[in-house]
C-alpha cells in the first residue's frame, strides 16, 4: 500500500512539474503615446507647410502606436514589437534613432525568478546588450477593480524615477522658459544650448497598472512585473499599454531565451551613451535641436 501511495506521489509531482514546464501564455499589447506636446511644436509654424504637417504626424503616429507581443512562462518572458516593412521614404536615420527610444526595437527579456532584464538596441549603428537588475516597483494596491478583455483586474501604482532615455515622457520647453534659459545662457561666456536643454524631463512618474491574478504570473509589457498576475493595462501619465488578446498555452510554443548579441552595457551605461551623442549632435548643429530637425525631413 506505501509502494501504491508513494507511487501516485511521485507521478502527481512529475505531472505538476512537467505541466509548469510546459506552461506559456501569449498577449497581445497596444501601446499609444500621447501626440500633444510633441503637435504644439508645429502648429502655427509657417516654415512647416500642410505637407510637411501631415508626413510629420505620419510618422508620429508610426512611432507613438504600436503592436508588441509577450510570450511567457511562469518565471520568464520576452517582449517584442511586431514586424513591420517600412514605407518607402519613412525610414529616415533620425527617425529610426527616434523610434527607438520610444519603446521599440529589440527583445526585452525579464526573468522575475533570477530579477534580472537583458535587452538588445541599436543605436547610431552600434548594437548594444543592456544587461541589469529588474526595477523594483513599490507597488500600492488600490481595491478598485475593472473587466479587461473578460478577465477580472485590480489597480496598482507605484511612482519611479523617470528614465532618462525614455523620451516618450518629455515635453518641450514653453516659449517663455527657453527664453530664461537662453538669457542665461548667453550671460555665460562660451556657453552653447543643447538638445537637452530645450526639453523637460519630469523627475518621477506614476505608473498605473491593471493587473489579473486569473493569470497568475508576475509578468507584463516592457520592464514591468512584480504583481500577482498578468499585468493587462499600465499607464506612465503619457503612454497606454493595452492588452489586446490572451492566449494560453499555444499550439505553437515560443523560445523563451534572453538575447545575446551585442556590447554588453549596464542600463546606465547605456544611458550615458545615449545622452553624450544627442548632446553631440545638437552642437553639431549649432543647438538648434539638430535631433528634431532630423526626423521632421
Amino acid at each position: 500500500m506505501k509502494k501504491i501511495v508513494f507511487a501516485s506521489y511521485f507521478l502527481l509531482s512529475y505531472l505538476a512539474s512537467h505541466a509548469q514546464k510546459d506552461f506559456q501564455g501569449m498577449a497581445v499589447y497596444e501601446s499609444k503615446t500621447s501626440t500633444a506636446d510633441f503637435k504644439s511644436r508645429f502648429e502655427g509654424n509657417r516654415e512647416i507647410t500642410p505637407e510637411m504637417q501631415k508626413m510629420i504626424e505620419e510618422r508620429m503616429k508610426k512611432m507613438f502606436e504600436k503592436t508588441f507581443f509577450l510570450n511567457f512562462d511562469k518565471s520568464a518572458s520576452i517582449y517584442k514589437e511586431e514586424e513591420k516593412l517600412d514605407t518607402p521614404g519613412q525610414g529616415g536615420g533620425g527617425f529610426r534613432m527616434m523610434s527607438s527610444m520610444m519603446g521599440g526595437g529589440g527583445t526585452y527579456y525579464k526573468n522575475v525568478k533570477e530579477k534580472v532584464y537583458k535587452v538588445d538596441k541599436e543605436f547610431m549603428g552600434k548594437e548594444f546588450l543592456v544587461k541589469d537588475s529588474l526595477k523594483t516597483y513599490n507597488w500600492q494596491m488600490t481595491g478598485e477593480t475593472r473587466v479587461i478583455g473578460g478577465y477580472n483586474c485590480f489597480k496598482a501604482t507605484a511612482v519611479i524615477p523617470a528614465s532618462k532615455t525614455d523620451f516618450r515622457n518629455f515635453r518641450p520647453k514653453k516659449e517663455e522658459e527657453k527664453k530664461d534659459d537662453k538669457a542665461k545662457e548667453e550671460a555665460k561666456e562660451g556657453t552653447k544650448t543643447s538638445f537637452m536643454d530645450q526639453i523637460e524631463m519630469p523627475k518621477e512618474i506614476t505608473i498605473t497598472a491593471w493587473y489579473t491574478p486569473e493569470i497568475p504570473v508576475s509578468q507584463g509589457p516592457e520592464g514591468y512585473w512584480g504583481l500577482p498576475g498578468l499585468i493587462l493595462e499600465v499607464n506612465d501619465g503619457k503612454t497606454t499599454i493595452l492588452c489586446s488578446k490572451v492566449v494560453m498555452n499555444p499550439k505553437e510554443k515560443a523560445d523563451i531565451k534572453a538575447p545575446s548579441t551585442g556590447k554588453e552595457v549596464s542600463q546606465k551605461e547605456y544611458d550615458e551613451i545615449v545622452i553624450k551623442k544627442m548632446e553631440e549632435m545638437s552642437e553639431m548643429n549649432n543647438g538648434r535641436g539638430g535631433f528634431q530637425m532630423r526626423m521632421s525631413r
